[in-house]
């Protein structure tokens, strides 16, 4: 895994977790070609090899923004091959970002407006500072959400509550995210990456196949009808049975100490 990226930051803090921060903070970390291209390269990357990862947080740099969407000023007077090239890569970054095997946590520390609010809603979930503001402002600019929001977005607010976000362009602050189901956990300012950082040792603390299969199996479920999703689902258990991590989970359970998984 390249860790010499000119937009992201990368961390690992602690085993299993690593941190990717969008560091364009003099752009309110806009997406811009090279963003979209570094990101479609880490996250296509963990598609072949999780690199001993088991939970990623995404955030931005600075207080200001999480991402301000697409970078505007890149795009000024853009020709419409050179639009739609750079959008390709937005597309398949957004596609990479969904297919990541590894659970992503969004740790929305500031405004994520239109793209931004995209890349959040293709992480697994959302944890948002008090302050964050939320918005999919593309209609204001004469196109529409096209990084996965009018998928995405009713898959967690609803459908008429997505229309409205889409339709009007009009922000919205993280407590309303909370109520309409966007964002799992409002945290205070100061406490939002501990408070996401608590979460990801939850979840690394967990068997890495187990979770693979999780996500890949809950990702059926508004894809399908219930007994396909279900025969999905059961596939994905089976695959678990002849691993090591299986017998360490129920040993380490019985001998009433933590399990030690190997992602074997």
């Amino acid at each position: 895994m390249r860790t010499d990226y000119e937009t992201l930051i990368l961390e690992r803090r602690e085993p299993h977790i690593l941190v990717v921060t969008l560091n364009r903070p003099d752009r309110s970390n806009a997406l811009n070609t090279q963003m979209g291209s570094e990101m479609l390269e880490l996250f296509s990357g963990f598609y072949v090899d999780q690199e001993d990862l088991r939970c990623i947080i995404l955030t931005g740099a600075g207080s200001k923004a999480f991402c301000a969407g697409g970078d505007l000023k890149q795009r000024n007077e853009m020709t419409d091959e050179s639009w739609r090239r750079q959008h390709a890569i937005f597309e398949q970054k957004t596609l990479a970002m969904m297919d990541c095997p590894i659970a992503i946590v969004a740790a929305v520390n500031g405004a994520a407006y239109g793209g931004g609010l995209e890349m959040a809603l293709s992480a697994d979930f959302i944890y948002a500072a008090r302050s964050a503001r939320f918005a999919q402002t593309e209609t204001r600019l004469g196109i529409m959400p096209g990084a996965g929001g009018t998928q995405n977005l009713p898959r967690a607010c609803g459908v008429r509550r997505a229309k409205e976000i889409i339709l009007t362009a009009e922000p919205f602050t993280a407590q309303e995210a909370f109520e309409w189901g966007i964002v799992n956990k409002l945290c205070d300012d100061e406490r939002l990456m501990e408070e996401a950082m608590a979460t990801a040792r939850k979840i690394a603390a967990n068997a890495p196949i187990a979770l693979r299969q999780a996500k890949k199996s809950i990702g059926m479920a508004t894809q399908v009808d219930l007994k396909t999703g279900y025969a999905f689902e059961i596939e994905a258990y089976n695959r678990l049975v002849p691993t090591e991590d299986r017998l360490e989970g129920v040993r380490a359970f019985n001998e009433k100490r933590k399990p030690d998984f190997k992602g074997k």
